[in-house]
């Protein structure tokens, strides 16, 4: 499973972006599809994830309500949009793939690149 993410860059506060994930090397009936970020000199934490059979959804509390997790089957992509975006949110995304868990980092199997999300007050 290759997991490729896009779609990072610098918004103000307020504003919006929408990350993506291009996964290969399916199939992924199986698995849940996640996004985490990292802030400099934290933990990487968990933010979204998605079932890629039946859609169920999951989001910690900090992003509920302004981000959403999708998913497109035939382009075998993942987009998380954010919305409403503070400085708070600013952090390395990365998308990963797991067989087990929704929430749980360690149970995450496959991991792509990082995308930058930078928030300017």
């Amino acid at each position: 499973v290759q997991l490729q993410a896009s779609g990072g860059g610098l918004v103000q506060a307020g504003g919006s972006l929408r990350l993506s994930c291009a996964a290969s090397g399916g199939p992924f009936s199986r698995y849940v599809l996640g996004w985490f970020r990292q802030a400099p000199g934290k933990d990487r934490d968990f933010v979204a994830a998605i079932g890629w059979s039946g859609g169920y959804t999951m989001y910690a509390d900090s992003v509920k309500g302004r981000f959403t997790i999708s998913k497109d089957n035939a382009k075998n992509t993942v987009y998380l949009q954010m919305n409403s975006l503070k400085p708070e949110d600013a952090a390395v995304y990365y998308c990963a793939a797991s067989r087990e868990s929704y929430s749980n980092r360690g149970q995450y199997e496959y991991w792509g690149q990082g995308t930058q999300v930078t928030v300017s007050s």
